[in-house]
C-alpha cells in the first residue's frame, strides 16, 4: 500500500508537487531576501522601455498614431525577450531551477513591505527627505513635493496594489500555464509602469498595454481584493461588488485601494503629480488622512492577505497527497 502510494506521488504527481515547491520557495525568497532594486532585470527592462518611448512617442501626433507607436513598441520589447527566455526554459537541463529564477525575478515588488517599514520609521523621526528617497524608486508619481500625509498615502497605496501583479498574479498565472505566462504578464505590467497611462504624454501611447494589462489582471486583482476583504468583515465584502468610479487609468487598482482605506478607516487617493503635471484622482474617504502611524497597520493587513495566498500553496498539495493516500487504501 505504502509503495503504491509513494509511487503514485512520484510518477504521476511528481511534476505537480515540483511546481508547488518551486512556487513556494520563489515567493518565500522574494519576500525574505528580495533582490536590490538596482539589480533587478525587470527594472533594467523598464529603463529600456522609457528610452524607446522617448524616441518613438510623439504626443503632438494624433491619438491613433500614438496608439500604433505604443503597440509596435510593446511588441518590439516584449516578444524577443520573452521568446528567448521561454526557449531557454525549454532547453534547460534543470527547468525547475530556471522556473524558480524567473518567478523570483518577477516578484520584484514583494519586498516593498520592508521598504514601507523603513519609510514609516523615517516619517516618525521627521526625516521626510529620507522617506522620499526610499519611496521614489518604487512609484511612478513625483515624490519631491509630497508631505508626510502624501508619503503615507503613496506608501499605503503601493502596499495595496503591488501584490496584484506580484504575489496574486504569479500564483494565478503559474497555475494556468507555468513560468512563461507569468513572465509575459509581468513584462507587460512593467511596460505599463514605465509608460503610466495616467501621465498625459503616455495616455494614448500606452492605451494597448494598459487595456491588455487590465483584462489579464482582472481576476488576480479581484482575488487579491477578496483576500483583503476577508479581514474586513461583512461591510468589506459588499465593497467587492461596488468598485468606486475613479480615473480610468487606475480602474484596475481602485477596488483594492478602496478596501484598504475602508478597513483601516483612513483617506486614500487624491491628486497626484507626474513629471510636474497635476492629475486629479478622486479621494476615497473613510476617515482622517493617513500618517506614518497608519503604515504599520497597512503592512500587517497586506501581509496577512499574502499569508492567505501562501497557505493555499501549502494546503492544496497536502490535500492532493491525502486524496492519493485514500485512493491507495
Amino acid at each position: 500500500m505504502h509503495t503504491s502510494f509513494y509511487q503514485q506521488l512520484v510518477e504521476i504527481d511528481g511534476a505537480l508537487f515540483e511546481g508547488f515547491l518551486v512556487l513556494f520557495f520563489a515567493l518565500l525568497l522574494a519576500r525574505l531576501a528580495p533582490l536590490p532594486r538596482e539589480m533587478q532585470p525587470l527594472i533594467w527592462f523598464g529603463h529600456l522601455a522609457k528610452q524607446l518611448a522617448a524616441k518613438v512617442n510623439r504626443p503632438e501626433r494624433s491619438p491613433s498614431q500614438q496608439a500604433t507607436a505604443g503597440f509596435l513598441a510593446m511588441m518590439l520589447l516584449l516578444f524577443p525577450f520573452w521568446a528567448i527566455i521561454t526557449f531557454l526554459l525549454e532547453l534547460a537541463a534543470f527547468p525547475w531551477f530556471f522556473e524558480f529564477l524567473v518567478l523570483y525575478l518577477c516578484l520584484t515588488d514583494a519586498g516593498f513591505s520592508q521598504v514601507a517599514d523603513e519609510i514609516a520609521k523615517a516619517l516618525k523621526r521627521g526625516d521626510n527627505a529620507s522617506a522620499k528617497k526610499l519611496l521614489q524608486p518604487w512609484v511612478v508619481r513625483d515624490t519631491d513635493s509630497l508631505s508626510e500625509i502624501g508619503l503615507a498615502k503613496a506608501t499605503i497605496e503601493k502596499l495595496a496594489t503591488a501584490p496584484i501583479y506580484g504575489t496574486a498574479s504569479t500564483i494565478f498565472f503559474f497555475a494556468i500555464a507555468g513560468a512563461p505566462l507569468v513572465l509575459a504578464v509581468r513584462m507587460l505590467k512593467q511596460l505599463e509602469l514605465s509608460w503610466p497611462p495616467i501621465q498625459p504624454k503616455y495616455q494614448h501611447f500606452c492605451s494597448t498595454v494598459n487595456g491588455v494589462s487590465i483584462i489579464l489582471l482582472a481576476i488576480p486583482a479581484w482575488l487579491w481584493s477578496l483576500s483583503l476583504a476577508i479581514q474586513g468583515g461583512p461591510k468589506a465584502f459588499t465593497k467587492l461588488f461596488r468598485a468606486p468610479k475613479n480615473h480610468h487609468a487606475i480602474r484596475g487598482y481602485v477596488l483594492s485601494v478602496n478596501l484598504v482605506a475602508s478597513i483601516l478607516r483612513i483617506e486614500l487617493g487624491g491628486p497626484q503629480k507626474f513629471a510636474g503635471v497635476r492629475i486629479n484622482v478622486d479621494k476615497l474617504r473613510y476617515g482622517p488622512q493617513p500618517t506614518s502611524d497608519d503604515i504599520t497597520p497597512a503592512i500587517k493587513l497586506t501581509s496577512r492577505a499574502c499569508a492567505i495566498w501562501f497557505s493555499f500553496i501549502i494546503i492544496l498539495p497536502l490535500l492532493w497527497a491525502s486524496l492519493r493516500w485514500l485512493q491507495s487504501l
